[in-house]
């Protein structure tokens, strides 16, 4: 199982959000330059977290984004299954598969992707952002507008 491109920026965006508490929200721009995103790309997915109530994100001039909820109630598994969505890991129809009617890899598959968001639901968006990965953060942000000020 490989994670979409989607659910790993949302991830990051939430991660990025999380760690630090700002005076300001926190541009898409400096998303996509931190994590050298497509600005496009990045916009879908601030969209589908906005979307979801886990962060706020305010158009124009003054606007940016920041973390709607508190980062120990969002479980990973949660977030991923939201950002994966509904697809399986195996299209059976899609391919024609004579297989279909007596194969039990799509129920083995299935209980195999539960069990995986079971287990990633053991952990929250803080304790992800914790220790040393927090610290690079934190650093990345204050280096960010370090540059900002210099230019």
């Amino acid at each position: 199982m490989k994670l979409t491109r989607f659910s790993d920026i949302g991830l990051r965006v939430l991660m990025y959000l999380a760690k630090e508490t700002r005076s300001s929200a926190v541009t898409v721009a400096e998303v996509a330059v931190q994590f050298d995103v497509p600005h496009n790309h990045l916009v879908k997915v601030v969209g589908a977290l906005a979307k979801m109530g886990w962060i706020d994100a305010v158009r124009g001039r003054n606007g940016g984004i920041r973390l709607a909820i508190e980062p120990e109630k969002l479980r990973i598994g949660v977030a991923l299954r939201v950002l994966e969505g509904d697809a399986e890991l195996v299209d059976c129809e899609g391919l024609g598969c004579r297989l279909s009617g007596d194969c039990v890899l799509r129920n083995a598959l299935r209980v195999g992707v539960e069990a995986f968001y079971e287990a990633m639901n053991q952990y929250t968006l803080a304790d992800i952002v914790g220790g040393n990965v927090g610290e690079q953060i934190v650093h990345m942000h204050r280096a960010f507008l370090m540059d900002r000020v210099s230019i």
